[in-house]
């Protein structure tokens, strides 16, 4: 793809890293329509497989979309032995069934040379305690786009695996010691690269 002007679906747009993103695509002359449960141009929530039809519905009365880009997933942070059965449906439906669906549903919404962006996250390959969950979505993720880029084209599929945010170690370094940090900027202009580049079936570890 080239960098000419893209409608773009941004789900979790009002995240940290969503904002973050937004700001990037935006600046790069975008068109960005936002998604998320309870803030953006659109609500919905995207852990529903008949919402995310709605979602596409709703996203496509300005025309037809050129890139998918997800900034959200959510998983639950437990020690391992506390980790019940509705824990790990939570992580799967909350990270991975959810982004699954939209590169899914979004098959047929995109155009030809399309794109879809994921969120997976460093805990893929660098795990910590509680984050068992966690690092089995963002792991299953990846496989799915390493799966999935070999049956789209052409369209295309990427995820983007950050590590903690340099602007939120305060909170949560402490969770992350010794891995260092990125920041923010650096993190949205991988989102950048997917969405204007040529590469899929790619997982951007920063």
């Amino acid at each position: 793809m080239t960098n000419h002007r893209q409608n773009i679906l941004l789900i979790g747009a009002s995240g940290t890293l969503g904002t973050a993103v937004h700001r990037a695509l935006a600046a790069r002359g975008h068109t960005v329509r936002t998604a998320g449960r309870g803030s953006g141009d659109l609500r919905f929530d995207i852990s529903d497989p008949a919402q995310i039809s709605a979602l596409y519905t709703a996203a496509e009365a300005d025309g037809r979309l050129d890139a998918v880009v997800s900034a959200a997933g959510t998983v639950p942070y437990k020690p391992l032995t506390e980790l019940g059965p509705g824990d790990w449906q939570s992580a799967f439906t909350g990270k991975v069934l959810s982004q699954v669906e939209l590169v899914r549903q979004g098959l047929a919404r995109l155009t030809e040379h399309g794109s879809f962006t994921l969120i997976t996250g460093v805990l893929a390959h660098e795990p910590i305690h509680t984050g068992a969950a966690a690092s089995l979505a963002n792991g299953a993720v990846e496989a799915f786009v390493r799966a999935a880029a070999i049956e789209i084209a052409p369209r295309r599929v990427n995820a983007v695996s950050p590590n903690v945010f340099t602007e939120s170690l305060d909170t949560y370094g402490d969770c992350f010691p010794g891995m260092g940090s990125v920041p923010l900027e650096q993190v949205a202009q991988a989102y950048v690269r997917s969405v204007e580049g040529a590469q899929t079936g790619q997982v951007y570890r920063l």
